[in-house]
C-alpha cells in the first residue's frame, strides 16, 4: 500500500507543532491539503508547512479523491458535524480531543463511522507517547506491586480569555478540555471507569463554566481513583500518583517532568523526553493500522468512555449553567 494521504479540516494552533508536522513525518504518511474558513490563514499555513493544497471549504478535503483520512482539528462544537460528513464520504476520521461536547455527540460520531464502515480515532496522544508508555510498562510489570488506588490533582492559574472557556464552543471549561487527558490515560492503564461521582463549581472568573472539580471513580479492574482540579488557582501544579502494594508511581500529565518511582522509601526517577511533535507516535499507529501493521490505541470507543465519565462528573454544574444547545456549522 502507498502512503496514507491526510487532509486537515481546521488548521489552527494545535496543528502548527503538535499534529500537522506529524502527518508529514510519520513513515508512510503525507499531508495533501488543509482547510480553514479564513482563506489567507489557510494559504499561509500551506505555504509555511509545504502543503500542496489549501482551501476555505471543508468539502475540498472531505470529498477529495486523493485523501484517505480527514483530521478534524476544529473546536469541539463542530466535531460531530464534520465527522458525520467525512464518514458519509467514506473517509477514515481522526478527531481532536475532547472528542465532542458530550457523550451523546460522541456516540453519534461513532455510529456514523460504523454505518459507513470507516475507522474513527481520537487524539488522546498520551496513549502512544514514550513517557506514558513507560508508566504503563512499569505498572504492568509490577514495579509497585498490585495497584490499590490512583489520585490526581491539578491546579492552574485562570485563563479567562481562552477559547476553552467559551460556552457552546468547547463543551465546558478548562477541566473539560484538560482533565480528559488524565481520565483517558487512566482508563488506558486500568480499564473503563465503571462508577463515577463528581462535584463541580464555578467561582465566576471564567464565567458560568466549571473552574473547580472533584471526582471519585472505580475502574473495571477494581482500582479506585479520585481527583481534584482547580483552574482558578494562585499556582500551577499537576501530579498523579498511582498507589500500589509495593510502592508509588507519580507523574505529570501536562508537564514535562520525571516519572518518580518510590519503593521501600527509595526513589528512582525516569526523565523521558517527548517528541517534538506530540501526535507523531499516535499518528504512526494510525498509519500502521491502515497499512495492516498494527492498531491505534485511541479509538472512538475508548474516547467515548472518557466522555461518559466527564458527563457524569459535570452533570450537576451543567444542569445549573448550560442549556445544552447544539449548533452545527454549514
Amino acid at each position: 500500500m502507498g502512503n496514507i494521504r491526510w487532509g486537515i479540516v481546521g488548521c489552527g494552533d494545535v496543528t502548527e507543532v503538535k499534529s500537522g508536522p506529524a502527518l508529514q513525518k510519520a513513515d508512510g504518511s503525507e499531508l495533501v491539503a488543509v482547510m480553514r474558513r479564513t482563506p489567507h490563514l489557510a494559504e499561509d499555513y500551506a505555504r509555511r508547512h509545504g502543503v500542496p493544497r489549501w482551501s476555505d471549504d471543508a468539502d475540498a478535503i472531505i470529498r477529495a479523491d486523493d485523501i484517505d483520512v480527514v483530521y478534524i482539528a476544529t473546536h469541539p462544537d463542530t466535531h460531530l458535524h464534520y465527522a458525520e460528513r467525512a464518514a458519509e464520504a467514506g473517509k477514515a476520521v481522526y478527531v481532536e480531543k475532547p472528542m465532542a461536547r458530550s457523550a451523546d455527540e460522541c456516540r453519534r460520531m461513532q455510529d456514523a463511522c460504523d454505518r459507513a464502515g470507516v475507522p474513527l480515532w481520537v487524539a488522546y496522544y498520551r496513549r502512544a507517547l514514550p513517557r506514558f508508555r513507560k508508566i504503563k510498562t512499569l505498572i504492568d510489570d509490577g514495579a509497585i506491586g498490585d495497584i490499590r488506588a490512583v489520585a490526581s490533582r491539578r491546579y492552574q492559574r485562570v485563563r479567562a480569555d481562552a477559547w476553552q472557556n467559551t460556552p457552546g464552543a468547547s463543551g465546558g471549561g478548562y477541566f473539560f478540555d484538560a482533565a480528559c487527558h488524565t481520565l483517558d490515560f487512566l482508563q488506558f492503564l486500568f480499564g473503563p471507569i465503571e462508577h463515577v461521582n463528581g462535584l463541580a463549581s464555578s467561582h465566576g472568573a471564567i464565567g458560568p463554566l466549571e473552574d473547580t472539580v472533584t471526582a471519585s471513580y472505580r475502574f473495571a479492574d477494581g482500582v479506585i481513583g479520585s481527583g481534584t482540579w482547580c483552574f482558578d488557582s494562585a499556582d500551577d501544579e499537576d501530579v498523579t500518583t498511582v498507589i500500589g502494594s509495593a510502592g508509588t508511581l507519580s507523574f505529570s500529565v501536562s508537564a514535562h517532568a520525571p516519572i518518580r518511582l518510590v519503593r521501600r522509601r527509595q526513589a528512582q526517577e525516569y526523565l523521558i523526553d517527548d517528541p517534538a511533535h506530540a501526535h507523531l507516535p499516535l499518528v504512526q499507529t494510525i498509519v500502521d493500522e491502515l497499512r495492516g501493521r498494527g492498531t491505534c490505541p485511541s479509538t472512538g470507543r475508548s474516547a467515548l468512555a472518557t466522555a461518559e465519565a466527564i458527563d457524569a462528573i459535570l452533570a450537576d454544574v451543567r444542569s445549573r449553567t448550560l442549556d445544552g444547545s447544539c449548533t452545527s456549522p454549514t
